[in-house]
């Protein structure tokens, strides 16, 4: 293997002579490439699963297994289907060099051959490479942007909509209107303000930037008082278990809120007319836990394992509002707070979800 002290993509070259191998490693390393050596079709096959380059350089003609018999088992997934490979061969044959590009290759190189055009070939279709996975990427990232500022929005609009539908009924008792028009007032500003910190954060640098802190006391006074009346119009009665004294995690505030929100709606759509506990409660040393805990049917076993995965949905029968992302998205949020998030059943039975997360100093 031949490698470079840079940062710049990764070249496999395939060839059964080491001599052609050390020439054309030599040549590519010094233009700062990393460059990756292989001198059989099973071997470069097991570096494409487990750690594929950015291009192959392959020999059409080696003993054993031909570089068409390769290319054949990278496409049928043996490498990543984006991954291009360049042909390198002595043979001038039309219909073989055609075959080549049937096969799936992008591009060939005949030797002997003027290392200014194999330099050229290989700059030409790393670049595009490269820039097919930015643009691949970007998406991605613009993707998970999307879902999770749909499901942020979720909630507090959820909120808006309850309060809106409880006011338009007329049987609203006059002493809960103020609530409610506050409930439709705080949501919607709730909303915005996500919206806003999506927004800004791309902008915002973390330097110089205090440390977050959330107040367990103060999150699970918020979260009783933002769902009180939609707890209570489906059964769910709430125990409270605050701290002995108020305790500081490292998360900001308006974040904790959300994953918690989530936890709390996720009670309320499959624990009804049940018991649901809000906690508290220390963690491990220097750590706190903001447990919610309910009295519902669980979460099967069979789904425990992917439960924290994207897309997939507490329990069949789930109507179109949701998505499967909320637990998924809530788990990448802790950690990247350097807590955890995890599900336990709950003893004599329900669901029970713990966010732990250090303490704030």
């Amino acid at each position: 293997m031949v490698t470079s002290t840079g940062n710049a993509a990764r070249i496999l070259v395939v060839d059964d002579q080491p001599a052609n191998l050390r020439v054309v490693g030599m040549l590519l390393s010094r233009q700062g490439y990393e460059v990756v050596t292989a001198d059989s079709g099973p071997k470069a096959l097991d570096i494409c699963e487990t750690d594929p380059p950015d291009l192959v350089l392959l020999d059409m003609m080696m003993p054993g297994m031909d570089g068409f018999q390769v290319l054949e088992e990278m496409r049928a997934g043996a490498a990543p289907p984006s991954l291009p490979v360049v042909f390198v061969t002595a043979a001038q044959d039309r219909d073989l060099l055609l075959r080549a590009f049937d096969a799936g290759a992008v591009d060939y190189v005949t030797k002997p051959f003027l290392p200014e055009e194999l330099l050229a070939r290989v700059s030409a279709h790393v670049g595009l490479k490269l820039t097919r996975d930015r643009l691949e990427r970007v998406a991605r990232e613009r993707q998970e942007l999307v879902n999770l500022v749909a499901h942020d929005l979720k909630n507090p609009l959820s909120s808006v909509l309850f309060a809106s539908e409880m006011l338009i009924s007329g049987a609203t008792k006059p002493e809960r209107v103020p609530r409610y028009m506050s409930m439709i007032h705080e949501s919607a500003t709730d909303a915005l303000g996500y919206i806003r910190q999506y927004l800004e954060s791309a902008g915002r640098g973390e330097d110089g930037a205090a440390a977050p802190s959330a107040s367990l006391t103060e999150t699970i006074d918020w979260l009783v008082q933002r769902y009180e009346y939609q707890l209570e119009a489906r059964g769910i009665h709430v125990q409270v278990q605050r701290p002995a004294q108020d305790v500081h995690v490292r998360i900001d505030e308006r974040v904790l809120r959300q994953v918690s929100e989530n936890l709390i709606t996720n009670a309320m759509k499959y624990a009804p007319d049940a018991e649901l506990t809000i906690a508290g409660l220390p963690g491990a040393p220097g750590y706190w836990q903001l447990v919610v805990a309910d009295r519902g049917p669980g979460i099967p076993a069979s789904k425990q394992r992917e439960l924290f995965k994207p897309f997939v949905r507490l329990h069949e029968g789930d109507d179109g509002i949701s998505s499967g992302l909320g637990l998924s998205l809530a788990k990448q949020i802790i950690q990247k707070a350097g807590g955890q998030l995890w599900y336990e059943d709950r003893k004599n039975g329900g669901a029970r979800f713990v966010i732990e997360l250090p303490q704030a100093t």
